[in-house]
């Protein structure tokens, strides 16, 4: 069994108690032992300088196979996964077919063996065909691989369904993922509805149509002591409704974008209807954005997520109430995070290590979020002080919709190692 030994690093997991300079030791996929001095390893890393931490989960990805490959596919998501930072991703069910059984859940998981980058947690449909209607087949998914449910992309909008959702996947303890819209509220509009949207003539999406949702959701979590997580949230009221049923013991969790966290409404009109910043939810005005940052130093949001949207440009290259909605994120949210997050006195590194890998991990109920002796060898080891200039040209994703070109940041990732093997190092990406 070959061995591994990452040598001088800031290794640093709040939740198993390491924070120092010292080496790890990895045999096969596990890690051996954590501490100074240690030796052995068949290849021997030296990253001193560089932090060391529990490899990061993307709890929200769009991986677009099958069905619309041109966009991503399983084996590029991967390697842009990896690329960012992140050993391992979740990727929702919009898929053309739609991931609704067992069949689609085990081609997904067979593509993501067959590319070999980061770990695919497929998150099966909650309804057949993400029409709204009939249950998918929960049971046979789950017994597949899934390890959560969503209709990401669209919401459930019959309140009985969501009801028997959240019974159903109870016993097999699934997340139903909540895509909280009312969309007899949102109406197809393109931003959030304020001054923003009336002066730029844009439809809005007024910022009820999520927080209306999230509390039908909640009241029904409390019904059936199903397991309820948010995604992406981006209202203050959904947060506080969140913190409210949570403190009276619903079993509720929620995550939120750096796009969410870094940019507003303003953007839109900023960079003259860019359709990079087109996204569902849209970006809200600053108070929102604010109450999201709050929420996020104060500990009442669990994760931090890319919501990974590839689209081609000619789906972007549109005009603003035409275009698809959805910006990439794989290969800029560990920047964005270090940079104007923990750059700038919103978190800590600590906090990054909950929100991004230690709390994923257990909300999914996947293995990892801990470095420690006997647990998994994934890693993410991050440049702190390297500086970064986003570049779209350089993406190793299919597609480049980012508005964050040209943004230069401080910190970004400079090794990823999955179950041993070191994909990405001195932020290159080794041969597969």
């Amino acid at each position: 069994m070959s061995q591994l030994l990452i040598k001088g690093g800031h290794v640093l997991d709040p939740a198993a108690g390491v924070d120092g300079i010292l080496d790890v030791l990895v045999a096969g996929e596990r890690v051996v032992a954590v501490g100074e001095n240690l030796d052995g390893g068949d290849r021997v890393l030296e990253a001193r300088g560089k932090l060391v931490l529990p490899g990061f989960i993307d709890m929200h990805v769009h991986l677009r196979e099958p069905g619309f490959e041109y966009k991503e596919d399983v084996a590029s998501g991967g390697r842009a996964a990896v690329r960012g930072g992140f050993t391992a991703i979740c990727c929702m069910p919009n898929t053309q077919p739609v991931m609704d059984n067992r069949t689609v859940v085990e081609f997904v998981r067979g593509q993501a063996a067959r590319a070999g980058w980061a770990r695919v947690y497929p998150v099966g449909a909650i309804s057949k065909g993400l029409k709204g209607e009939e249950l998918a087949e929960i049971a046979d998914m789950r017994s597949a691989g899934i390890v959560g449910l969503s209709d990401d992309g669209k919401p459930v909008a019959s309140t009985e369904l969501m009801r028997l959702a959240l019974q159903y996947a109870a016993p097999f303890d699934l997340p139903v993922i909540s895509h909280a819209e009312d969309p007899t509220l949102s109406q197809d509009g393109v931003m959030h509805r304020g001054r923003v949207s009336s002066l730029l003539g844009l439809k809005g999406v007024p910022a009820e149509a999520e927080s209306v949702m999230v509390a039908r959701d909640l009241l029904l979590a409390g019904l059936t002591g199903g397991s309820l997580h948010i995604a992406h949230v981006s209202t203050a009221q959904s947060v506080e409704l969140i913190a409210f049923y949570r403190s009276r013991g619903v079993r509720v969790t929620c995550e939120v974008t750096p796009h969410h966290l870094l940019l507003s409404d303003q953007a839109v009109r900023d960079t003259w209807y860019d359709t990079c910043t087109k996204v569902n939810p849209p970006l809200r005005s600053p108070d929102h954005v604010d109450a999201l940052r709050r929420a996020l130093r104060e500990g009442l949001i669990d994760a931090i997520v890319t919501d990974h949207a590839p689209h081609h440009q000619d789906e972007k290259l549109v005009e603003y109430d035409y275009a698809q909605f959805g910006m990439v994120g794989l290969e800029t949210a560990v920047s964005l995070v270090a940079g104007e997050l923990v750059g700038k006195g919103v978190l800590d590194w600590p906090q990054v290590v909950a929100l991004m890998s230690t709390h994923p991990a257990r909300i999914l109920g996947v293995e990892g979020g801990r470095l420690e002796a006997g647990g998994l060898a994934d890693f993410t080891v991050i440049d702190p002080g390297q500086k970064v200039t986003v570049d779209p040209k350089d993406f190793v994703s299919k597609s480049r919709n980012t508005p964050f070109a040209g943004w230069q940041l401080t910190g970004a990732p400079w090794g990823t190692v999955v179950g041993g093997q070191v994909m990405m190092w001195e932020g290159t990406l080794t041969a597969r």
